[in-house]
């Protein structure tokens, strides 16, 4: 046993940067919006927001079976998104200032 293992603080973490993060939420927001379920999106994203962590967990299991009918960079970085809260809060605003949701 000698070798050191690395202390939490130096551990690479994934992060999506703030280009691609505003690109993936403003289309899926839009994707959202074209399929009329922004209300039942909103509903649902904020009875979700406790439970974001663990959905999350569940998306990087499924993923293999997602990428089937998704771009598999993209579904990773929504995941790594969706992981954190002010990543549902920020998704959860742009659903609310799109103009279906006006009227």
């Amino acid at each position: 046993m000698s070798g050191k293992r690395k202390p939490c603080s130096q551990v690479k973490t994934m992060a999506v940067d703030a280009r691609r993060r505003e690109q993936l939420l403003n289309d899926l927001a839009r994707r959202i919006e074209r399929l009329g379920m922004t209300a039942p999106a909103i509903l649902f994203l904020e009875t979700y927001k406790p439970l974001a962590f663990l959905g999350a967990q569940w998306l990087w299991f499924a993923q293999p079976f997602l990428t089937l009918g998704f771009n598999e960079t993209d579904l990773r970085d929504l995941t790594l998104i969706v992981e954190e809260r002010t990543g549902i809060e920020e998704l959860i605003a742009r659903l609310e200032a799109s103009p279906s949701d006006q009227t």
